[in-house]
């Protein structure tokens, strides 16, 4: 438990400041990174081939984990992939030579478990982030990279002190910079080359 402090630099009691909580987060991640980087790094290196061989990569989650999502699909674009959100309505359909990268903590979520079978039944790939290898969701994936974290319906504290599934969320939100921070560095380009991706009409 972390020590919280009071703006006299006294100690409250129940160890809930915004200090604490802070600690609380990190603590969490780093235990999250370390297994994830003990791991077997197989299906790590397959979603880097997934992305590279992709003619489009789609991405699909609910809630905060579409969230973390939409910020890794920014990147692939910042990147030079041709990438769509899932529910945008510019977003054609998904066919074979395509990538769909989905997120579900339990891989069971009824939506996203949906559209991984439509994409795998036209031929294309599918990437799913989740908290286990065993599920619907990971039947159907070409690769699932296990985040070892709670599940929005486990509120046992056992997995993460954290509420609901933001363990599994902000680790979503890694992962993706994770993976695009590698395939940046094989592609040898530059932030000045990527640069002219970014919005300008903000």
């Amino acid at each position: 438990m972390h020590n919280s402090s009071t703006p006299d630099g006294g100690s409250t009691a129940d160890g809930s400041s915004t200090a604490d909580a802070l600690g609380l987060v990190a603590d969490e991640l780093h235990a999250l990174v370390d297994a994830v980087r003990a791991a077997d790094q197989a299906p790590f290196q397959r979603a880097l081939t997934l992305f590279t061989d992709a003619d489009r990569v789609f991405v699909h989650g609910a809630g905060r984990s579409g969230l973390a999502l939409r910020m890794t699909a920014m990147r692939l674009m910042h990147l030079g992939l041709r990438v769509h959100v899932v529910g945008a309505v510019t977003t054609p359909a998904i066919g074979r030579g395509d990538v769909l990268l989905v997120a579900s903590g339990s891989g069971t979520t009824g939506g996203i478990v949906q559209a991984a079978r439509t994409a795998a039944d036209v031929g294309a790939r599918v990437l799913a982030v989740s908290t286990t290898d065993d599920s619907p969701l990971a039947a159907v994936a070409d690769a699932t990279l296990v985040l070892p974290a709670a599940t929005k319906t486990d509120r046992s504290g056992t997995a993460s002190a954290q509420y609901a599934g933001s363990l599994f969320e902000q680790g979503v939100a890694l992962l993706g910079d994770a993976l695009f921070h590698a395939l940046w560095q094989r592609s040898g380009r530059s932030a000045d080359e990527l640069w002219p991706r970014h919005a300008n009409l903000e």
